[in-house]
Parts: structure tokens; sequence; C-alpha cells
């Protein structure tokens, strides 16, 4: 558990020479989980055996996770994402179960804006494998997803809000996708430059297996600089629309830190957000940040729709050098909130 380079904590030869795993317990901080929870990742890492000279391949990551909250969430799954360099391929495949009390917000006529509790007990499964295009560091390929969806509504309201349809409570959703990425990042964990686009486009209707007909389409970009020996400097951009009938739940929100999960939500979802690292040595860094975002409702201008904001701050260890993994905490406010986070790799990366 010493790094050879400076005989300071590291776990790169454990993961990598003993075939051990990283057990990490992270706090769960999400304010919609209710504030405070506990999850348990076993993470494997290892790196590819196949390595193409001159270009970063990404390792082979395995995990399992775990987790209970102060609102009674409890969830379990397993994913695993890894490449096959020789054939060009990469492959991501993982699958989960829990009971997940979530609040969603509306605003009610008369009432203003309320707040409404549901436990959702589901299941989902979750694929995608992708090829590289030329040598272009362009990869194409397929995904789908798939949820069984059991909805319990928690409130006391003598019958449904109008935006409940009753098939939104107990329903399947079944989701073949098409994926497109450009990744030419100099690492996957915590990247100090290189660019990341990622763009896809899923479907749901009847001849597919689900019960809603709607389609998604998101493209984000990650772009990182290092601006000076000792800063690094990173930006996001996301967008996300939405089209057709989809469950309420489902519907694009905001994804930043510091905004309680599905407190804001539309028919489309619009976000620009900076990070800053200084890397006061080979260990220990600094993080700041802030971001923006609108979501909009169909009919609704951009304009008219309220401003959603973030900013904070954070810290990050170099746990596993050979890796480039930093793991630390960020602390994060916004319009009417207030989160802290366990970050494992980059806050990006956790977000999606």
């Amino acid at each position: 558990m010493q790094d050879s380079l400076d005989g300071k904590f590291d776990v790169s030869n454990f993961l990598m020479d003993a075939n051990g795993f990283l057990l990490v317990p992270q706090l769960i901080t999400e304010p919609a989980l209710g504030n405070i929870g506990i999850m348990l990742t076993p993470i494997f890492i290892h790196p590819n055996k196949h390595k193409d000279e001159g270009k970063y391949v990404a390792p082979n990551i395995t995990a399992g996770f775990g987790g209970y909250t102060a609102n009674k969430t409890w969830f379990a799954g397993a994913m695993r994402i890894a490449s096959l360099p020789r054939l060009g391929l990469k492959y991501r495949v993982g699958a989960g179960y829990g009971s997940v009390n979530l609040d969603f917000y509306r605003e009610v006529p008369a009432l203003g804006e309320r707040k409404f509790a549901f436990n959702f007990e589901t299941f989902a499964f979750f694929g995608s494998i992708t090829k590289e295009i030329g040598n272009s560091n362009v990869y194409a390929g397929v995904q789908y997803l798939f949820m069984k969806n059991k909805v319990s509504p928690e409130f006391d309201f003598t019958s449904l809000p109008d935006f409940i349809e009753d098939k939104a409570l107990d329903n399947i959703q079944s989701s073949p996708g098409l994926l497109v990425e450009y990744d030419i990042r100099d690492n996957v964990f915590t990247p100090n430059s290189g660019t990341l686009i990622s763009t896809n486009f899923r479907v749901n209707d009847e001849w597919t297996g689900s019960d809603f007909e709607f389609q998604n389409f998101k493209i984000s970009a990650l772009q990182y600089f290092k601006t000076t020996p000792k800063l690094v400097s990173g930006f996001r951009l996301e967008t996300q629309l939405q089209f057709g009938d989809a469950p309420f739940y489902l519907e694009p929100g905001i994804n930043l830190r510091g905004v309680p999960a599905a407190r804001y939500q539309g028919n489309s979802t619009y976000l620009a957000e900076t990070e800053q690292r200084y890397d006061f040595n080979l260990r220990w860094s600094g993080i700041a940040f802030t971001g923006v975002a609108k979501t909009l409702d169909y009919g609704e201008s951009f304009n008219d729709s309220d401003l959603i904001y973030n900013y904070g701050v954070g810290f990050r260890y170099l746990i596993a050098r050979k890796f480039k993994l930093r793991m630390g905490i960020d602390v994060a406010m916004s319009n009417n909130n207030f989160g802290y986070y366990i970050v494992f790799g980059s806050a990006w990366n956790n977000r999606s």
C-alpha cells in the first residue's frame, strides 16, 4: 500500500500485482435520498493486457455496489466497463435492483409548488457495445436499457395529480438506442487533458416492448486543459431533449452537485459547468467549481425559465498514481439546497 516513488499511501500495486480491489465505503449525500446513507463498492481495476503503442488504453473495471440511506432507500447491483483493443471494441454491462424513495416537485393550481413522495421498486439492466471507426478515437455502436418499475405514491391526495398517468405506476421501459463517442482524455478517472464528446439516442415504443412511446437525445462534452503545470481546467456542456409521452420520473433533470436529483425537470435541459483543480503537490489537490442550468417544458421560452446554479469546493488525494486516480470530497450549494459528495475519480463521471 506504499508507492515506490514517494513512499505515500497508494493502492496501484495492490490493484495491479495482487489482483486486489479497492473497497470504497461511500457516504451517500444526495439530498433527494435523505442527505445521508452508506454504499459499499468493491472495485476491481486491472490494466488492459493489450496495449496500443503511443495510445492510452483504459483499464478494465468491475464493480459491485450496495447501499442504504436515511430515507429507507436500498439498492444493490454490479457493472463492468472494459475494452478489446485488438478488435477496436468497448463494452459496458450492468444490472441492479432497488427500493428507492424519491421526492418530485410540481406546481399545483392555487397551492404553488408541492412535494410528492414516491417509492420505486425497480429492476434495471443496461448494456452497450461500440466499435472504433478506423483509428479516429471515434466509437459508434448500440445500447439497450431495460427497466421494470413498480411505483407507489406516498402522499395524502384523494386522487392522483394530473402529471401522473395510471400506467406510470406499473410498467416496463425497453429502450434500444445508438451511441457515438469521441474520447482522447489522457485517463478515464481524473483527466488532466483531453476531450470526451458523447451523444446517444434512445427509443421507447410498442415495437421495443415498452409501455410508453418516447425518445431521448443527449449530447455532452467534457474538455480538460493543463493551464499551468499545477492547474487543470475542466469544462462541461450538456443538453438533453425528450420527445413523446414519458412517465414523469423519466423526464430529463438537472445533474449538478448541490442540486437534488429530480428537483428540476422538463422536456429539455441545458447545462454548463466548470471545475478548476490546483495540485499543491503530487498527492493533494484543491477543487473549485460552478455551473448554471435551465429546464424547459413544451412551449416555454428559454428566457422565462428559472436559472439553476451551483458552486462549491473540494479536495482530492492521488490514491492510485499509476492509474491517475484521485478521490476526495466536494461540498456544493445551489439555489435552495446544500450537498456534500465523496468523489471517486472525476465528479462528472460520478454524476453521469
